[in-house]
């Protein structure tokens, strides 16, 4: 599995977002497609395999488990994003967030 770094991800990449809902309604990936990890074996439909397949959580965890199940069960190629939605941040990508306060 390649590892990437946020600002490494091609803008209109597929970004495939393995957090849970509550999480995902927090803030994510501008762009990013929510497929919880526990959803994940039920959804693979919804992943392009003509495209790159990034995969991104909150701190990398668990976007290596699915990644992992990906390639080892399914025999997919696919690219982790390193320290996750955290890291993303962080290095000041866009974002889609929920803000509550207002």
């Amino acid at each position: 599995m390649e590892n990437v770094e946020p600002n490494q991800v091609p803008e209109g990449a597929q970004l495939i977002d393995v957090r849970e809902q509550h999480e995902w309604e927090v803030e994510h990936a501008k762009g990013a497609t929510h497929i919880p990890m526990s959803e994940i074996v039920g959804r693979l439909d919804e992943i392009d395999l003509d495209r790159d397949i990034y995969l991104i959580c909150h701190a990398g965890g668990r976007s290596v488990q699915v990644g992992q199940y990906l390639e080892q069960a399914r025999g997919w190629d696919v690219i982790n994003v390193l320290g996750g939605t955290d890291a993303w941040i962080a290095q000041g990508m866009p974002t889609v967030y929920d803000d509550k306060s207002k």
